[in-house]
């Protein structure tokens, strides 16, 4: 593993970050070379962005394996939240989202989590509005490998009100609703059943035990398993919600 590459692309996402400079995309001698590297990449900008919030997990597009990213605690939010008066580097964009808070730690340990005692860890289920923005210009920038360095190009996360009966989510019987200025937006849904949700989990479960501590109480999982991310251009409200079909909005997250 590279760490020279490793710090200075760090570096280079932090001031962009913090909007010092406009990065157009990694330099090529900078963008990791595998997994690995981005995730060491997302742990060098974690280290100065201070405590870790929650964590966002995909399906991912770097083989069988999930993807997660690292949420800054400064970043999440409990709706309502004026948030859009944050200032990003590229295009904009609102995700509704199934967010997850764990009610007890996940430390590393000898032998692997099992998908029921990660389920058991869940404390609460939030429906949550994610705002995503690449820290690249140059939306060809964000390669997998680039986008992982990135953080998956999160920004901020806003959480609506959290429910206990929700522990076994029927997701093939969710879904999602987003409201933009108080009209409902046609959406394109991207529905996984249960068994994905909880293998992507325990996956993360056992990933972070390894890579940086594990889970801990209070912090936020999001599945990124709701509808697809809709643009951002003038926009002075948004809601969105997740329901079971046939039923009325379980709650809002409102930003």
């Amino acid at each position: 593993m590279d760490t020279r590459k490793i710090k200075v692309a760090a570096q280079l996402l932090l001031a962009a970050r913090n909007h010092e400079i406009s990065l157009e995309r990694l330099p090529d001698e900078h963008v990791p070379a595998d997994v690995d590297e981005a995730y060491a990449i997302q742990d060098e900008v974690m280290q100065a962005l201070g405590q870790i919030g929650g964590w966002k997990l995909t399906a991912g597009a770097l083989g069988a394996q999930p993807a997660c990213a690292p949420m800054p605690a400064q970043c999440i939010f409990a709706a309502p939240y004026q948030f859009f008066d944050l200032a990003t580097a590229g295009t904009r964009g609102v995700e509704v989202e199934l967010a997850l808070r764990l009610k007890h730690d996940l430390p590393p340990r000898a032998t692997a989590y099992t998908r029921h005692e990660v389920v058991a860890a869940i404390a609460t289920v939030h429906p949550a509005i994610a705002m995503a923005s690449s820290r690249y210009t140059e939306s060809q920038a964000i390669t997998p490998l680039a986008g992982l360095a990135d953080a998956l190009s999160h920004c901020a996360l806003i959480y609506g009100p959290g429910r206990t009966d929700l522990g076994q989510i029927e997701q093939g019987m969710q879904h999602a609703e987003l409201y933009f200025n108080g009209l409902e937006l046609e959406l394109a849904h991207d529905v996984d059943d249960d068994s994905e949700i909880w293998t992507r989990l325990t996956w993360l479960a056992n990933h972070l035990a390894a890579r940086c501590g594990g889970l801990e109480a209070g912090q936020f999982v999001t599945l990124a398993a709701c509808a697809s991310r809709q643009a951002v251009a003038t926009v002075s409200s948004v809601q969105a919600g997740r329901a079971q079909r046939g039923t009325p909005v379980l709650a809002m997250a409102q930003a």
